[in-house]
C-alpha cells in the first residue's frame, strides 16, 4: 500500500480491544486510509455514518471495524437466540458480498463471533444450514436473505448495527424496494446504529438515510483524491475495425500485466475474449450469464495469475477488489460517465498505480465529452501510430457455440464437440423446434362457396 494514500491516523490510537487489534495486524493495517480516519471516530462514538468513497479506498475495512466494536463494548441481550444476527451488511452484488465476507473473516478471527454470508445462484441448502447454527454478522445480497428471512430461519429483531454498500448500486439494480422492506423489520433507527456508504450521495440516496437512519453524519471523500494521482489515464482515437489490433497491439507492449478489458454488451466480449484467446493470450469473461460457482472460480484463477485477462461487462465493474490489476482498458467507453470512475478504479487500488486505456470509437465517441466533465479533468487523447496496430487474421478467432460457452469462456474449459449437423453434442440445440417438426401439418379448413358447393 502506497504511503501517499494513507493518513497519519494510527489504528492503534482508537479504543480496539486487543482481539480486534490483533485482527488488524493479520490484515496487516498500520495507518488508517483517509475514509477510515473520518468514519472511525464518527461510527465509534455510536453515530450514524452516510460516507461517500468510491471502491478501493478502505470504507469495508471502516464498517466493518465499527461493527466488531459496537458488538464488543454492546453485548447481545440474553433472551436473543443464536439464529438472531447481531448485524447486518447489505451489499448489491454477490461479489462484494463474498469480499466483504473475506476481509470480515479476517478481521473478526480473534473475537469469538460467527460471520456468515448468503447470495444468490448456489449454496442453498449449505447456506441455510450455517444460519440456522448461528450467525452475529450476516453478509449477503437483498434477495436471498429475504428469501430466508420469509421462511423464518432467521429474524432482524436484535440487528444492533445496519451496514449499506454501495447504495447507489443498490437503486440502479432495482434493489431499493428489497432494501426498505428489510429496513422496517430491523429495529427502528434510533435503537440501533446505521452506516451507509456509497460511490455518490444523490438526492435518491441521501433520502434513503434520512428515512432510515438517525441523523447521519455526512462524509465525503472525493473521487479526485483517491484516483487521479495513481491512475495513468491515455484514449486512443480508433476506426471500429481497428479495436481488435489496437488491442492485440497493446498486449504485445504489456509484460507482467493483469488486465480487465470493459466491453458494453455479452456479444462484443464474446469477439473479444475469442480473439484474445486465438492469439495467444488466455482469457476468461465476466457478465451476467456465467454461473455462480464459474464466476467465483474464474474470480480466483484471475486474482491467483493464472488467467492474465479478464474480459468484462459492467457486472464486474464496482465492488470487486482484485489486487494487482495493472491495466484497465475500455474496449467500449461506457456510456454513463459515472461507470468510467467505477471501471479504472479496478486498478491503483489501495495507493498503487495503474493505467487506464480507453478506445474512442465511432460508436461510442460521443461519452468522452460527458466523462470528461464528470472526472473534471481532459483525458489526454493519442493518435494510434501503425506499429500498435497488430496484424491479426480473422481466422484466428476462436468460436464458441451457445451451449459451450459457460465451459469454454472461463479461461480453459473443454473444447466444444459438434454432432454431425454442427451443433454442439448430439443433441438439437432446441428440442423443442425438433418436436415441433415431427408434428404432422394441420391443413388450413377453408369455408363453402356462396353457391354451397364444396372449395376447390
Amino acid at each position: 500500500m502506497s504511503e501517499k494514500h494513507l493518513s497519519k491516523t494510527r489504528f492503534d490510537s482508537f479504543p480496539f480491544s486487543e482481539a480486534i487489534m490483533d485482527g488488524v495486524r493479520d490484515a496487516g493495517f498500520e495507518y488508517c486510509t483517509p475514509i477510515q480516519a473520518e468514519t472511525l471516530p464518527i461510527a465509534l462514538d455510536g453515530r450514524d455514518v452516510a460516507g461517500q468513497a468510491q471502491t478501493g479506498t478502505g470504507k469495508t475495512a471502516a464498517f466493518l471495524l465499527a461493527t466488531l466494536h459496537l458488538l464488543d463494548q454492546e453485548p447481545a441481550e440474553m433472551s436473543r437466540r443464536p439464529n438472531q444476527p447481531r448485524a447486518l451488511m447489505l451489499a448489491p452484488t454477490r461479489e462484494l458480498a463474498i469480499q466483504i465476507f473475506n476481509d470480515a473473516e479476517v478481521l473478526a478471527a480473534h473475537t469469538g463471533l460467527k460471520v456468515r454470508v448468503v447470495y444468490g445462484g448456489t449454496g442453498y441448502e449449505s447456506q441455510r444450514k450455517s444460519l440456522e447454527e448461528g450467525v452475529d454478522i450476516l453478509i449477503g445480497t437483498p434477495g436471498r436473505i429475504i428469501d430466508y428471512f420469509k421462511q423464518h430461519v432467521f429474524d432482524l429483531r436484535a440487528i444492533q448495527i445496519l451496514v449499506l454498500d454501495e447504495a447507489d448500486r443498490m437503486f440502479d439494480l432495482g434493489f431499493i424496494k428489497d432494501i426498505r422492506y428489510l429496513l422496517r423489520r430491523c429495529p427502528p433507527p434510533a435503537e440501533r446504529q446505521g452506516l451507509l456508504f456509497s460511490a455518490t450521495l444523490s438526492y435518491r440516496v441521501t433520502e434513503l438515510a434520512y428515512e432510515h437512519m438517525n441523523n447521519p453524519q455526512k462524509i465525503v471523500v472525493e473521487a479526485e483524491q483517491i484516483t487521479a494521482d495513481r491512475v495513468k489515464e491515455t484514449a486512443y482515437m480508433v476506426a471500429n475495425d481497428e479495436k481488435i489490433p489496437l488491442l492485440i497491439g497493446l498486449m504485445r507492449t504489456i509484460e507482467n500485466a493483469r488486465v480487465i478489458v470493459f466491453i458494453n454488451t455479452k456479444r462484443e466480449a464474446d469477439k473479444v475474449w475469442g480473439y484474445l484467446e486465438g492469439n495467444g493470450y488466455q482469457a476468461a469473461i465476466l457478465s451476467g450469464d456465467v454461473p455462480q460457482k464459474k464466476r467465483i472460480n474464474l474470480l480466483k484463477r484471475f486474482s491467483s495469475g493464472e488467467v492474465s485477462v479478464l474480459v468484462a461487462t459492467d457486472v464486474a465493474a464496482r465492488g470487486l477488489h482484485i489486487e494487482g490489476v495493472t491495466h484497465v482498458i475500455n474496449y467500449d467507453l461506457p456510456e454513463d460517465a459515472e461507470d468510467y470512475v467505477h471501471r479504472i478504479g479496478r486498478t491503483a487500488r489501495a495507493g498503487a498505480e495503474g493505467d487506464a486505456i480507453s478506445f474512442v470509437c465511432e460508436t461510442y465517441a460521443f461519452s468522452l465529452p460527458d466523462i470528461e466533465q464528470y472526472i473534471g479533468h481532459k483525458v489526454p487523447v493519442d493518435s494510434v501510430a501503425s506499429e500498435l496496430l497488430a496484424d491479426v487474421d480473422p481466422a484466428s478467432r476462436v468460436r464458441i457455440d451457445k451451449a459451450d460457452r459457460v465451459q469454454r469462456r472461463d479461461g480453459g474449459g473443454r473444447k466444444p464437440r459438434r454432432g454431425p449437423s454442427g451443433n454442439s453434442g448430439d443433441k438439437p440445440q432446441n428440442q423443442g423446434d425438433q418436436a415441433a417438426a415431427k408434428k404432422p401439418r394441420r391443413r388450413r379448413r377453408r369455408p363453402p362457396k356462396a353457391d354451397g358447393s364444396a372449395p376447390a
